[in-house]
């Protein structure tokens, strides 16, 4: 595996080429010590067993896709299935691909851009989709963002899959969450949406004020609310570190694993939004070009 690291004086950054994968991101808490506030292995080797997505770039659609299908332009195109849900892409997914290192600068704001290149009908989507994302390091903040480009009309959900843990506790519990998502998509059992938006008010999913995560497991997707620069908010008083997300897509999926500490932020569109015409278009069509751009920006509080 390839690797690259950037850094400012207040970030390090460290991508493998597996996955496009953030395998470091070191921030300095309030006792300016270097803190890994994402979750990762310590050699790149041990992700070719990873089955997470640690710190990786989901696609061809992050999310699940009912059925294992959708239909465009009035073709099916069936997709890998298990127990009729495709997730994150398929069997081989982006995050288990090795992309390729285009260009990095270590100048004042370093960046760092990789490539796949998606054949037609891999994983048994449509078009041959290039994708880009570039990682940037700005002050105090990290910038990634997706670009891609198809020859045939096809769906793309592209999101980063890094988990967050801002101390060196062996759980979240104590870290403080604010979500400025007014609704969330409702779900059967299976965790596919029924297509209705409900409101947070009233419900354990309620984070519109900052609160401790305790014991509440999300695996959920909250709908961005317009005019809301600032999507999420997470807090850790035992570091002092801080982040703020913002996106330009119109759902956030926040996800909090059982068998380990960490909170995902992955900035999208809504799950199975093939299947249902009332959620935002996962179409891309050959004349236009698919951004997915977010932020992830530290402070000490």
């Amino acid at each position: 595996m390839k690797q690259v690291t950037l850094s400012t004086p207040f970030i390090t950054l460290i991508i493998i080429d597996y996955g496009a994968r953030i395998q470091k991101l070191l921030v300095k808490d309030k006792y300016g010590k270097s803190t890994n506030v994402v979750v990762g292995y310590e050699f790149a080797s041990n992700y070719l067993k990873d089955t997470a997505c640690l710190g990786s770039s989901v696609g061809r659609y992050a999310g699940r896709i009912s059925n294992g299908s959708f239909e465009l332009d009035r073709e099916t195109f069936n997709l890998y299935e298990n127990s009729k849900i495709h997730l994150h892409g398929g069997k081989e997914g982006f995050h288990k691909k090795y992309w390729k290192f285009e260009a990095v600068n270590y100048g004042k704001e370093p960046q760092v851009t990789l490539s796949y290149f998606s054949k037609h009908l891999e994983e048994g989507y449509p078009g041959n989709l290039k994708t880009f994302v570039t990682y940037k390091l700005k002050n105090n903040a990290l910038y990634i963002n997706y670009q891609a480009r198809t020859d045939r009309t096809t769906v793309v959900n592209l999101t980063n899959h890094s988990y967050f843990k801002l101390d060196n506790s062996n759980s979240i519990s104590e870290h403080h969450l604010q979500l400025n998502c007014p609704d969330y998509l409702e779900t059967y059992e299976n965790l596919l949406p029924t297509g209705k938006l409900l409101p947070v008010q009233g419900t354990s999913y309620n984070f519109l004020e900052e609160k401790p995560i305790a014991d509440k497991k999300l695996d959920t997707t909250f709908a961005v609310g317009l005019n809301n620069e600032v999507i999420a908010k997470l807090a850790s008083k035992k570091s002092g570190i801080s982040m703020e997300v913002t996106t330009n897509q119109r759902g956030v999926v926040v996800y909090t694993p059982l068998k380990f500490a960490g909170i995902c932020f992955e900035t999208q569109n809504f799950p199975d939004a093939p299947n249902h015409k009332n959620f935002p278009s996962s179409i891309l069509k050959p004349n236009q070009k698919y951004t997915n751009q977010s932020k992830f920006e530290f402070d000490l509080i």
